[in-house]
């Protein structure tokens, strides 16, 4: 099937007012009815509640509450190496940042510029570096943690649109993750700075951060910014940073030289959190 029509669809939908409803309906406790919603959802879409840390499917309040559920502890190992996947989900694409150029798929990329809010001094940190974009698809753990230690520097909010981030949009929307709303997060790391990048997407009720709790809503059409200079807050490889209500896209930027990424990657190719995403390479 042509990707014309999902693609022209995304353009018509009111996904504003879509993801409003959804993110009110997720976040209601209903009791008998929100377990129903939770049990077709895990039945539809596979999801592995025996890994979950509370794997009882009428232990949670609300749908919130199951999709940012929890896992048992040593259920995602931390690899040894100097970066490892923030996430569980699928690889979308991962490579050298051309300049300020971010590949999106064959024949779509935005600019790291475009990406960060507009910020070019922030960006040019990551020319000729290397990018990281990471899918979470509904049935995936909806946690993100840190690919490597980090102090937190600054946090950007941008507002956007809402459109889907699942692979056909991504073929098929130019620009695609600089046009999204999205949530910025600058950290300095073992070697320099690095950017963790939320994006939002349709239904995506909202995201939080865990120094900050949710940040959107309220969805204003204003860049918003936070600075934590005179604040140590710093987080190990592999402890939890954020987290999204309903899926999305994980963006990550990082500063030259390029780095050695898993061989085993590739588009496509599903990864889970803690596995190895890279290691650095010698200047």
């Amino acid at each position: 099937m042509s990707d014309r029509l999902p693609v022209l669809l995304q353009y018509l939908l009111p996904k504003q007012a879509l993801t409003s409803f959804a993110g009110w309906v997720a976040g209601k406790e209903r009791g008998a009815v929100t377990t129903w919603i939770v049990r077709r959802f895990v039945a539809k879409y596979g999801v592995n509640m025996a890994e979950a840390l509370d794997s009882d499917i009428a232990s949670y309040a609300s749908f919130n509450d199951f999709f940012t559920r929890a896992l048992k502890p040593g259920a995602r190992p931390i690899a040894r190496a100097d970066l490892v996947s923030p996430v569980d989900g699928a690889m979308s694409q991962f490579g050298a940042i051309d300049d300020d150029q971010i590949f999106q798929a064959k024949g779509h990329h935005c600019t790291a510029t475009a990406l960060v809010g507009g910020d070019a001094a922030l960006a040019a940190q990551f020319a000729h570096g290397s990018f990281a974009t990471l899918y979470l698809s509904p049935r995936d753990y909806h946690r993100i943690h840190m690919p490597c230690d980090g102090r937190l520097r600054r946090m950007i909010y941008v507002p956007g649109e809402l459109f889907s981030v699942n692979p056909t949009t991504a073929r098929g929307v130019p620009g695609l993750f600089a046009r999204n709303e999205r949530t910025v997060c600058l950290f300095d790391g073992p070697r320099g700075p690095f950017v963790l990048v939320l994006v939002g997407a349709t239904i995506v009720g909202s995201m939080a951060t865990v120094w900050h709790g949710v940040i959107n809503p309220p969805r204003g059409g204003e860049v918003r910014e936070w600075r934590y200079d005179g604040q140590d807050i710093s987080l190990r490889q592999g402890e939890e940073m954020g987290r999204f209500l309903l899926g999305s896209t994980v963006v990550m930027l990082f500063p030259p030289p390029a780095l050695a990424f898993n061989p085993d990657w590739a588009p496509g190719r599903p990864v889970r959190l803690g596995e190895v995403m890279a290691n650095h390479t010698s200047d």
